[in-house]
Formats: C-alpha cells, structure tokens, sequence
C-alpha cells in the first residue's frame, strides 16, 4: 500500500469534522466531486470503509474515527514543523513559553529565571499566556515550544513531567449551608449543580465536577448541570451568584480570596497536577533547558504548597 498523504489526510479531516461534503469542499476552498473521488480512493487503498454515506446524512464508522484521531495529529505536525522552522529562522529567536492563568502554581517566575541563568546562548523566554485549552493548542500547532499545564489533559504527541501535586478545594458561596464546615466530604455536595466546562470531554467534565471517581464521591450524572464556563474568572462569578459549586487548585484558591466565596477542603477529591510538556519529537537544547530549570525550581519549594493550606 502506497504510504498516505497529508493533501488526503487533510480532505479527509474536513469530511470528518463537517460530515457533509458540500461543507468540507467549501472550507478546503475546492470543488465537491473531485473531493468525494479522494475520500473513495482512500478509503480503496485502505481497504477499509471510513464513512457510511446515505442521502440524509454523513457518519463516521469505528475506522474513520481511528483515522480522524489519526490524522488530526499528522496534520497538526506538519504545521507546527512549518512554524517551528520559521521561527527558528527569525534573526533574533525565541522559546516560546504557554500557559494560561494560574496554570504554573507560581512557580513561572522562578523557572524563567533559572532557565535564563542556565546559559547566554539559549534564546530568551517569551511567555504568551492562553485561555483554557489554548496552551495545549499552542504546543500542537507549533505557536509554543514548551508549556506548563495541569491536569487532565491530552498528552498524545507531547512529552510531559509533573513538577508539582497539589490539592483541589470546593468552591462554595459564602453564605452556601457548608461553607461553616471546615472539610467536606464528596457526599456532601451531591445533587449540587457544577459548572460545565466548555470543550471538555466526559473524562474532563467528570475532573472538573469532582466526581471523577477519585474519591469515591457520586458519579457524574448525579450532578445537575450548572452554567457553561470557559474560565476561572467566569466560574467564580457563577458560584458567588448561588448558581453552582465548583473546584480549584489550591494555588488558584490564594490568587482570587474574596469575601463572598468560601473555599473548603474535600476529603478525597483528586488533585491537581502541574506539568511541563512539550512536542515528543522536540530535540531543542533550549527546551531541554527550560524542563531542567523547572524541576530545579519545583524541588527547592517541596513544602511550598503545603505551606498555602496552613
């Protein structure tokens, strides 16, 4: 079998996506027959069928889904190699570093700081700071070079190492009938409603709402759904309004103490883990040296997080 293209990976990710070959041909900015000839011809060489075609609608079969996980990751290599070539290229380059706010547990400072006195020939740091889910983006598509992350996240295609571990704690209004408790139980909050995060999937979804099975607390469908939130700023508005409970890092609880929140801790709920993560195929001296700088600054504070909780 002839190896694969990425011309034929990328049609074949528009018809995935879309599931309607007018739709997908108007994005690839190309007519539809020759486009349905392509999908047919691979799927021919393949010897497989990827897509079940009727005259209402477009679905994926087991093999196209296999194909589209596939393929999404080929795709998204090629242009990062693309990007990373250019910027390796600039006159002056850099190592750009992602993150999106209260994703380091304060340690970025210290890292950038190490990282820099590691030695004058790595090009100097630039931090671009995302929105949930962009720095994992960022590191895909080849806008990054490295990122600090917590979990859970999709690690497929990048290299990852914790730095540190710390507790998550409930998010409760001030005047919530447990916010006078000094630790919940997970039982305790079933039947509360939870934020929806936007763009999470059911694993996720089920972290974020704490009922990830970590503790042995209710499963996910026992928990009515709240308001859909895209950040921790929004999710903190939509508890102090009564309209849910929710779960942050302790890290993130110290950066935003406010008089109409309560913040408790919740006997077994899974924590949060910090990660510096980049591309598996990366061979840069430079990012080498930001993940060394990081596990140097993450070991000298192994108390530092305990410290927060006293």
């Amino acid at each position: 079998m002839n190896e694969l293209e990425v011309r034929e990976l990328r049609y074949f990710v528009a018809v995935a996506e879309e599931l309607n070959f007018s739709r997908a041909a108007q994005r690839l900015q190309m007519a539809q027959p020759p486009l349905s000839k392509a999908i047919a011809q691979l799927e021919s060489r393949l010897g497989v069928r990827l897509l079940e075609r009727t005259t209402r609608q477009v679905r994926l079969t087991a093999a196209g889904q296999v194909l589209l996980d596939e393929a999404r990751l080929v795709v998204d290599a090629v242009h990062a190699a693309a990007r990373r070539t250019r910027r390796a290229g600039r006159p002056t380059p850099r190592l750009v570093v992602a993150v999106k706010p209260g994703g380091d547990a304060g340690l970025l400072g210290e890292v950038l700081a190490a990282y820099r006195e590691a030695g004058p020939q790595l090009p100097p740091p630039e931090v671009v700071v995302g929105g949930s889910g962009e720095p994992i983006a960022m590191l895909r598509d080849g806008r990054a070079d490295v990122a600090l992350l917590r979990s859970p996240f999709d690690g497929r295609g990048l290299d990852s190492q914790p730095l540190v571990v710390e507790p998550r704690l409930a998010v409760l209004p001030a005047a919530h009938r447990l916010a006078g408790r000094r630790r919940l139980r997970s039982a305790d909050l079933a039947g509360e409603p939870v934020p929806r995060w936007q763009g999470a999937d059911p694993a996720d979804a089920a972290y974020y709402a704490g009922r990830d099975g970590a503790g042995g607390g209710p499963a996910p469908g026992d928990a009515p759904e709240g308001p859909l939130v895209a950040s921790v700023e929004q999710l903190l508005e939509v508890v102090a309004l009564g309209q849910a409970v929710g779960f942050l890092a302790l890290s993130t609880t110290e950066r935003h103490r406010r008089p109409d929140l309560a913040y408790r801790p919740v006997v077994g709920l899974s924590p949060s883990t910090v990660v510096v993560a980049w591309p598996e195929t990366s061979r840069s001296a430079a990012v080498a040296a930001f993940v060394r700088a990081a596990h140097e600054v993450a070991a000298r504070h192994p108390d530092r997080l305990t410290g927060l909780a006293s």
